[in-house]
């Protein structure tokens, strides 16, 4: 059961979410000033095109550096680039965090190279289950992550908004397909899910008309629209 809990050189390659104001608190505690990042990225990574004012849109938040460009600004700022990047959520973006060239993650689950690219491009992650724990192991992945990394985040939610709405039970297997959880823990979370939301739905008919029975209608909608967040809270608190 699982538990809950060099990037490439093509400069055409989409960029990780960039945290900007971590960029500039490290830069600041450093006591470096814009003029002195960008020199350091021309000088010691061949990035001539930087300049201070590409710096200070970086941190406020204006554009964000490609891979290669975090890669030389976390050198210049003596840290990692996982300490430059906001909450990753690809597999592209786990990877970067991470500081792995793709021919790293390629090698270490077994994939030829291009194979491997065409899952990241995709999002659809088709790896066995012997490398699907090694790509976890190697990004330091949690299991919400790899489901949303491997692109199923989007057949659990519909798997969990059926669950909720209709009979719990029939989902069990299903959802134990896209998560491998115990299925004493996975019951618990699913019954737990379809209560509160049918508990939701009640409560809209009981209220009747007017802006008290809109109100719990808007509640439940919200409840499925984020179920799947509402799903991996429930699974951690679950004993």
């Amino acid at each position: 059961m699982w538990p809950v809990r060099q990037p490439s050189a093509s400069p055409n390659q989409p960029g990780p979410p960039f945290n900007a104001p971590a960029a500039r608190r490290i830069r600041a505690a450093l006591g470096m000033a814009p003029e002195h990042v960008a020199h350091g990225m021309r000088a010691s990574y061949g990035l001539p095109y930087v300049t201070p004012d590409l710096v200070i849109a970086w941190e406020r938040g204006l554009t964000s550096p490609s891979n290669p460009e975090l890669t030389a600004l976390a050198g210049v700022l003596w840290c990692s680039p996982g300490e430059l990047i906001g909450r990753p959520r690809t597999l592209r973006e786990h990877r970067t965090a991470r500081g792995l060239a793709p021919e790293d993650v390629a090698r270490a689950v077994g994939y030829e190279l291009a194979a491997y690219l065409r899952m990241e491009e995709s999002g659809q992650w088709r790896g066995t289950e012997r490398q699907s724990a090694a790509l976890a192991e190697l990004l330091d992945l949690s299991l919400p992550d790899f489901v949303t990394v491997t692109g199923r985040e989007d057949g659990l939610a519909e798997l969990l908004r059926s669950a909720v709405s209709t009979r719990w039970q029939a989902y069990v297997r299903p959802v134990a397909k896209v998560v491998p959880l115990d299925r004493r823990l996975l019951e618990d979370a699913l019954q737990r899910l379809h209560q509160d939301y049918q508990g939701r739905m009640v409560a809209t008919l009981s209220w009747g008309t007017g802006s008290a029975a809109n109100g719990a209608g808007d509640a439940g909608r919200d409840f499925l629209d984020r179920i799947v967040e509402h799903f991996w809270a429930t699974v951690e608190g679950t004993p």
